[in-house]
């Protein structure tokens, strides 16, 4: 299995960091992208650290809440501390905050890629590299916007995750994965279509076909339970297995 299974922290909110390391370990799961919000907020990064190496889990991208456009780049380095405490050098940023691509003008645009630019600078003299989400309500949230983004950075410190748009059709999202794959590193995985969570294990043909749009290893993250109990871990992380074969 060429690919590295692990868990987005944010699937279990309401449960402690040690209860999902512990779920994790259960489950055969090894790889955790831990959110920001919640579970390990910075200032916690070294507790959570020595708890990682308790159970034997890696922390392989560190889920912040940083939005460009909303937080200065001045913000940017206490992520960085802590990501690096966690043991990663990969941290999630939000392409800004309930706008899209579609509603950016033009000058908008160039403003943002500025902004972006600044930050690839940062991270490269970090060290580190920074991912866009796949999202709604950013500047990501369809190829053209994500694409547009890569090429005006144009920072190997500056790059994508990958996960299906939950209110896009099938073809939509290949495409999409098909388009920024050279530039993803981490997929969220899930099986959620509108409003609706449902069983990985009814998609794995489609996780399948979505899949064979990355070349070389990836870490395959599961995100959110069909039903948000940690008790499902096991039979979901089942499913990401049979994915990944």
């Amino acid at each position: 299995m060429k690919h590295k299974l692990g868990l987005v922290s944010v699937s279990f909110r309401n449960y402690s960091p040690e209860e999902v390391l512990r779920a994790m370990k259960d489950a055969g799961l090894s790889y955790i992208e831990w959110g920001s919000d919640v579970h390990c907020p910075p200032e916690k990064a070294e507790e959570i650290a020595a708890l990682q190496k308790e159970y034997g889990i890696v922390c392989c991208s560190y889920g912040t809440y940083f939005r460009i456009g909303e937080n200065a780049v001045e913000e940017l380095p206490v992520y960085i501390r802590a990501a690096k405490v966690l043991g990663t050098d990969i941290l999630r940023l939000w392409a800004g905050k309930g706008k899209e691509f579609a509603d950016y003008t033009e000058e908008e645009k160039q403003v943002f890629f500025a902004e972006c630019k600044k930050l690839a600078a940062l991270a490269e003299q970090e060290g580190v590299i920074l991912c866009m989400e796949c999202h709604k309500g950013t500047f990501t949230d369809c190829k053209e916007g994500a694409l547009a983004l890569m090429q005006a950075v144009n920072s190997a410190h500056f790059r994508m995750y990958w996960q299906p748009h939950q209110n896009k059709p099938t073809e939509e999202n290949s495409a999409y994965a098909a388009q920024l794959s050279p530039y993803t590193y981490h997929l969220h995985v899930f099986n959620w279509k509108d409003k609706e969570k449902m069983p990985l294990g009814e998609a794995v043909s489609l996780w399948k076909q979505y899949l064979s749009h990355f070349k070389g290893e990836h870490h395959l993250l599961l995100e959110f339970m069909p039903d948000g109990l940690i008790e499902t871990l096991p039979r979901e992380a089942e499913a990401l297995r049979r994915i990944a074969e």
